[in-house]
């Protein structure tokens, strides 16, 4: 017990802990957003899954392909769109099941960058390193030595995650694209009968949940390692919906569910690397487990507090 208090100590005054919740949260923060713009129309979206993985595969290869980065993110996003027009298409458009719409998606996603992995890269597994985005320091941040090693230089795309969920409130919560969108997500019937086009509503949602999936698979891979690996975003898209109803369906409580859940990503990563805990190489794997184990917990504590759109799920017919 002593020895695990020691090494918690020494994690939390450690200011690199600090950095890695962060980029643990980041891909998080993302994807629960496209969560909640879906949902908030009325549509789920189980895919965010399968759009991350996409997106951090082809963001990989345009990267290698260009040699640029942001052109890499710049494709993503575009894959990312196609995939949730797809589901928009089937869901909207066709009313079909909306679950099993999400999980063809994950397992297309699946399927397809395993296949590609050896025809574009010569190999299965993991690619080689292609290039990542580069840091940005804060040059004031860097006279403190807690704040220059914690915040004082991240990825750009951690700040655009944080700009992302201020957005995304602005947009739902204060204009009357918002409005709509929110009239859709609780009572189709009433917001077509007004004039709002309710399939065109829930189209955007579900294409801005491509978007927002999208950044965060493309975080994963070209934001943080520069290259990517089959399955790499291993389950942060059902983690991500988690953090959306855990922040009932806001996207600052997303925020701040993302962040609890990349601080328990993190804290795993620290304790079984920590000297003093000197945790085996067998029992590394329980460590792992550590995240899902909280969503778990978290979202049993959560079932009944919080309440998703009257709507969501349901088809519209009109």
């Amino acid at each position: 017990m002593i020895r695990v208090l020691i090494a918690l100590w020494q994690i939390f005054t450690n200011p690199a802990f600090y950095k890695l919740t962060l980029t643990a949260a980041t891909p998080l923060i993302f994807a629960s957003l496209g969560g909640v713009f879906s949902e908030t129309t009325g549509v789920v979206n189980i895919a965010l899954e399968g759009i991350m993985l996409m997106a951090a595969f082809w963001s990989v290869v345009f990267t290698a392909w260009t040699g640029n980065p942001w052109l890499g993110v710049l494709f993503a996003v575009l894959v990312g769109v196609g995939m949730a027009w797809l589901h928009a298409w089937a869901s909207i458009k066709w009313r079909g099941n909306q679950i099993v719409s999400g999980t063809a998606l994950i397992l297309l996603a699946q399927g397809v960058t395993g296949f590609l992995m050896e025809p574009i890269f010569g190999r299965p597994g993991q690619t080689d390193i292609v290039g990542r985005i580069p840091e940005v320091r804060i040059p004031f941040l860097m006279k403190n030595r807690f704040l220059a090693q914690s915040i004082g230089e991240l990825s750009p795309m951690i700040y655009m995650a944080f700009a992302s969920v201020f957005i995304a409130w602005f947009i739902i919560y204060k204009t009357k694209l918002g409005l709509r969108m929110r009239a859709v997500g609780e009572n189709p019937e009433a917001a077509d009968t007004l004039g709002v086009n309710v399939y065109a509503v829930r189209y955007f949602g579900v294409l801005m949940s491509g978007v927002m999936a999208a950044l965060g698979g493309a975080f994963l891979s070209i934001g943080e390692v520069g290259n990517f690996r089959e399955f790499m975003t291993g389950g942060r898209g059902f983690i991500a919906l988690a953090a959306m109803i855990v922040g009932n369906w806001n996207p600052i409580g997303a925020m701040w569910a993302s962040l609890m859940f990349g601080f328990s990503e993190a804290l795993a990563n620290q304790l079984q690397s920590s000297p003093i805990l000197k945790v085996a190489s067998t029992t590394k794997p329980l460590f792992n487990m550590f995240p899902f184990i909280v969503t778990l917990v978290v979202i049993a504590g959560f079932i009944g507090k919080t309440r998703p759109p009257a709507a969501d799920g349901i088809p519209y017919e009109k």
